[in-house]
């Protein structure tokens, strides 16, 4: 069964979409193997966007993962990488379609309610970045 990891973002926990957004993933037939309620540290948020650390938006982003706690989890299934990408549409919530969790509930590329693995190899590294082995339940 393949796993991949979501954090449901500050905006999605301020509006208190937590369960909306968990029951899309869940009715769409995903389990959920692990999960906690955290808040992302300076050199967490560091680590888990290194890719994009040099960008000029950056900062920003760090700021707005950092302003509040956040429920990260991981979830199982079949094909769950590209389902969980599809359910939450485009990374730009201004550009997803209603119907999408981003479409429905997001604001724009940052403030989209929820991160999602972009594959296998990062769906592992983000996994062991949030969770120990022993706290994934599968």
């Amino acid at each position: 069964m393949e796993k991949t990891l979501i954090i449901l973002k500050p905006d999605c926990m301020e509006k208190r979409l937590a369960g909306a957004v968990l029951d899309r993933f869940q009715k769409a037939g995903f389990d959920i193997v692990a999960a906690k309620l955290t808040r992302l540290s300076p050199a967490l948020l560091a680590e888990h966007y290194a890719h994009i650390a040099d960008k000029p938006f950056f900062p920003a982003l760090a700021k707005f993962m950092g302003s509040r706690p956040v429920l990260v989890a991981v979830l199982q299934g079949e094909g769950v990488i590209a389902k969980v990408r599809e359910l939450l549409g485009p990374t730009d919530s201004s550009k997803a379609p209603k119907g999408t969790i981003r479409g429905d509930y997001g604001t724009d590329v940052s403030v989209n309610i929820c991160h999602a693995s972009d594959g296998p190899e990062s769906a592992a590294a983000e996994i062991a970045r949030f969770f120990k082995p022993d706290e994934v339940f599968a």
